[in-house]
């Protein structure tokens, strides 16, 4: 990723498949998003929640709102839909809806920062001559 270009969003089930929507509808994708920012939005110890979310997923995922005609580059996008999502299990459990700037601010920019740092590091890296030796304990697994 370089920096110039939207991201694509998703939702991930519990058993690892991301929901995500584009112009041909809503893709369930076992693979492919191996090089994705994840964002934990369910703690833990929200047993309930946990045992509900791949019912909910699917059960959001197959409503008309999401068919491909209704896509939208700008206004009814893959953020879109899961941030919809998202808003629906918040208001479910009696938490208020966050708007689109509020989620970026309180849940992506942190995590964006962080892997734009991280890329930034590889590419000097891979310009320059430095060679990393990985630790003994590494080297063991």
């Amino acid at each position: 990723y370089d920096g110039h270009c939207d991201l694509h969003v998703g939702i991930t089930s519990s058993q690892g498949v991301v929901y995500n929507y584009d112009q041909e509808g809503v893709h369930r994708d076992a693979r492919g998003w191996e090089q994705c920012i994840s964002i934990p939005l369910v703690q833990p110890d929200m047993w309930e929640l946990l045992q509900q979310w791949d019912n909910l997923l699917e059960e959001f995922s197959v409503e008309e709102a999401w068919l491909p005609h209704r896509y939208e580059e700008q206004q009814h996008n893959c953020y879109t839909f899961a941030l919809a999502f998202i808003n629906r299990v918040r208001q479910a459990r009696g938490g208020a809806a966050l708007s689109k700037a509020e989620f970026t601010e309180r849940f992506l920019l942190a995590r964006t920062r962080e892997a734009s740092r991280y890329l930034r590091l590889q590419q000097q890296l891979a310009h320059s001559d430095v060679y990393i030796v990985p630790l003994a304990e590494q080297e063991q697994e």
